[in-house]
C-alpha cells in the first residue's frame, strides 16, 4: 500500500522563494524510454532563463549525464554517483570527490566474491569504468551507453581511491551480500539498492542531500530555496532537506513519505506537474 506524504511535513516556503531545482534522472526527469518530455524540457528552459538553477542529481557518472546536461543547455554543477562527486561540466572536472579507500574497496569485493563468486564487480574511478568481467546482458543504464574503460584483474586497478563499487547479480544472492556488507562496513560505507539486481557502494559520508546542499551553498542559496524531486531511497536525503520536496508516483514508498507532494509518474509528465502545482510555471 502506497504511503502518503507526512501531513505534518508542509512546505516551509512559498514557491516564489525557490531558486534552485535538484532533479533526479532515472525514474524522475527521464521517462522509461530515458527521454525528457518536450513540455518538461521547455518548462525547465523557461525557469533557467528566469535565473533558477537547474541541478541534475544522479547515481550516474558524469559521462552518462553529459548528453542530458547539454540538451537542457545547463551551465550548473551536477551531482554524480549519489553525491560522491560534484562535477563542473563546463571544465569537465570534479569540484568535490569523496571516494572509498582502495583497501576498503578490495575488502568489499573479496567478501562479495567469497559469498557469490559469479557476482559482477565494477569500480567507477572518477569518470572511468573498470571491471574484471563484462556481461552486456547484465548491466546498468550507464553500461547500456558505454563499454568499460579497463577490463583487467581487480588487483591491477583497485589500488587507488574508488568513487563507487557496483555489484550486479541475482537479487536473492545480492540481498544476502548486502546484509553481510551492512554488518561489516556500516561505519565506513553507504549501500544503496534502487534496483533488485544492483548494489551501489560509496563512502559513508556520501549522500545526494549533502551534495545538493554543497551545490546550493556554492550558488549562495539555502536549502529552503531548493525544490527537489526524486523517486528512490537515494533521493530521500535531498527531499528531507529541501524547501519543497516532490516524489514521483512510480517511486518507492520511503521516498513518497519524505515528500510534500506526490506527482504523477515519470511517464506522465510528473516533473512538469510538480512545477505547475507549486506555481513555478503555467
Amino acid at each position: 500500500m502506497t504511503k502518503s506524504p507526512d501531513p505534518a511535513r508542509l512546505p516551509p516556503v512559498a514557491a516564489s522563494g525557490i531558486r534552485m531545482l535538484a532533479l533526479d534522472l532515472d525514474g524522475t526527469l527521464l521517462d522509461d524510454a530515458k527521454q525528457i518530455r518536450a513540455r518538461t524540457a521547455a518548462a525547465l528552459t523557461l525557469l533557467r532563463q528566469r535565473g533558477i538553477k537547474i541541478v541534475l542529481a544522479s547515481a550516474r557518472p558524469p559521462r552518462s549525464v553529459r548528453h542530458i546536461h547539454a540538451a537542457l543547455g545547463l551551465d550548473t554543477w551536477q551531482v554524480n554517483y549519489n553525491g560522491a562527486m560534484i562535477w563542473d561540466e563546463s571544465v569537465r572536472q570534479a569540484v568535490f570527490h569523496q571516494p572509498i579507500k582502495p583497501e576498503t574497496a578490495r575488502h568489499v569485493i573479496e567478501l562479495a566474491r567469497g559469498k557469490y563468486p559469479e557476482v559482477l564487480v565494477s569500480c567507477e574511478i572518477t569518470d572511468r569504468w573498470l571491471t574484471d568481467r563484462h556481461d552486456p546482458k547484465l548491466t546498468t543504464e550507464t553500461g547500456r551507453l558505454f563499454t568499460p574503460d579497463v577490463i583487467a584483474p581487480i588487483a591491477e586497478f583497485c589500488v587507488v581511491p574508488v568513487t563507487k563499487v557496483l555489484l550486479l547479480g541475482d537479487e536473492g544472492r545480492l540481498a544476502e551480500i548486502e546484509r553481510l556488507l551492512v554488518e561489516q562496513f556500516a561505519a565506513q560505507l553507504t549501500m544503496v539498492r534502487t534496483e533488485g539486481n544492483l548494489i551501489q557502494i560509496m563512502d559513508r559520508r556520501v549522500s545526494k542531500g549533502r551534495a545538493v546542499q554543497q551545490v546550493a551553498d556554492h550558488y549562495g542559496l539555502t536549502m529552503e530555496q531548493v525544490m527537489s524531486m526524486g523517486d528512490a531511497p537515494n533521493d530521500v536525503g535531498m527531499l528531507q532537506l529541501s524547501g519543497i520536496a516532490v516524489a514521483m508516483e512510480n517511486g518507492w514508498d520511503v521516498c513518497k513519505h519524505a515528500a510534500h507532494w506526490v506527482a504523477p509518474s515519470n511517464n506522465n509528465d510528473g516533473v512538469l506537474a510538480a512545477l505547475r502545482k507549486f506555481g513555478l510555471c503555467e
